[in-house]
Formats: structure tokens, sequence, C-alpha cells
């Protein structure tokens, strides 16, 4: 038997988007300010994110955006074991699949410019990172 259950690790990582939340509402410099951040984009010779340098308008979408997620998927993880299962057998594959090419786009076309210029940043690819990492363990 595994030490931390799958539904343990969806509730870790609903109560880690509420969080997001909470930081995007009210100081998403915090977020971007972060070690990780900094380290995964001079990594990957990734721009810093200016935009997350006091709250806006896109930042509280972004808040209000991961916290539906994080409530949506504390609700589904929640119903009965059988329904929870199909759900997120359905469901994982989907956002593994969504996260990867997020990260693959902002690290591979890096350097050119044009469409989506605004995801290719260290915190762009950083979420997407951590994401995808969250949905393989």
């Amino acid at each position: 038997m595994a030490l931390i259950s799958a539904f343990t690790i969806i509730r870790t990582l609903s109560l880690f988007h509420l969080t997001l939340a909470f930081y995007f509402l009210n100081a998403p410099r915090t977020l971007a300010d972060q070690s990780i951040v900094y380290i995964l984009g001079e990594a990957m010779q990734l721009p810093h994110a200016r935009s997350f340098d006091s709250p806006s308008a896109v930042s509280a979408l972004l808040a209000a955006v991961l916290a539906l997620f994080a409530l949506s998927d504390l609700v589904a993880v929640s119903s009965a074991e059988e329904m929870a299962r199909f759900y997120w057998l359905n469901q994982a594959p989907i956002r593994l699949l969504f996260f990867f090419v997020l990260t693959a786009y902002t690290y591979t076309f890096k350097l050119s410019s044009g469409k989506g210029e605004d995801l290719k940043n260290s915190f762009v690819f950083t979420w997407g990172f951590v994401e995808m990492v969250s949905w393989f363990w």
C-alpha cells in the first residue's frame, strides 16, 4: 500500500490551488519572487514575469479560476470512491497533457515572438512544471 494515497495528493493539490488563489488576489509578487520560480527560470533561460508586481484584474481573475478548480476538485475527490475513481481516471490524463503542452510551448518557443508572448516566462513554466510533476506523483 502506498504511503500517500492518490486522493490525499489531490486534496493537497487542491489546497495548494486555494493558497495560490489567495496570494494571486492579495500579493502576486510573493509568488513571482519565489526561489523555485527564479531557479527554474534561470535554468531554462526564460524571462522573469513582470506583470505580477502588483495585484491587477488579471491576477484577480486567475485567483477566481484557481479557487474554482480547487473547490471543484475537493468536491470531486470527496464523492463516492467509485465515482471519484472514474472522474479522476478521465481527468488526470487531460490535465497532464495540458500542462505538458503548456510547459513544452513555454520552453520550446521562448525565443520567438508573436502570439502567446506573455506565456513565455519563468512563472508560467514553473507553474506548468510543478503541476505536471504533481500529476505524475
